[in-house]
C-alpha cells in the first residue's frame, strides 16, 4: 500500500520517464553547424572521462532519437537516470555520466541559417 498520492508504474520501479531538456539560452548565439560540432567535440572526448563505451554509445543514441525511442535504448541499456532529462544518468556499476544540454536540445537562441 502506498500514499495516496504515489503511482505504481509497469515493470521497473526505479525506471524514470525520460524528457527533453528546458528550454535553455547558450552564452552567445551559435548556428546549427557550430552546435554539431560542439556535439561532435562532446561525443568524441565522453568515453575519455570514465564509464563504459556501450553506456556512451547508448547515451548517444538515446540523445539523438525520439523520445519513445530514446527511452527504449535507455531502458535496454540498464542505465540509470537520475535527472529525467539525462543531464545525469549511472551504469549499473555505480559510474557516472553527465550530459551537457546542448547534446540533448537545442538553445532557444540557435540562429536559423537559410
Amino acid at each position: 500500500m502506498g500514499c495516496s498520492g504515489s503511482k505504481r508504474t509497469r515493470g521497473d520501479d526505479n525506471a524514470m520517464k525520460i524528457r527533453k531538456p528546458k528550454p535553455w539560452k547558450h552564452s552567445e548565439p551559435i548556428t546549427r553547424a557550430q552546435l554539431v560540432q560542439m556535439r561532435d567535440e562532446f561525443w568524441d572526448t565522453a568515453p575519455h572521462y570514465g564509464g563504459r563505451k556501450e553506456i556512451w554509445d547508448a547515451l548517444r543514441a538515446a540523445a539523438e532519437a525520439e523520445l519513445i525511442l530514446a527511452q527504449a535504448i535507455i531502458d535496454s541499456a540498464g542505465v540509470i537516470v537520475q535527472n529525467d532529462d539525462l543531464t545525469i544518468c549511472y551504469d549499473e556499476r555505480g559510474a557516472k555520466y553527465e550530459l551537457p544540454k546542448y547534446v540533448l536540445s537545442e538553445p532557444i537562441n540557435l540562429i536559423l541559417e537559410n
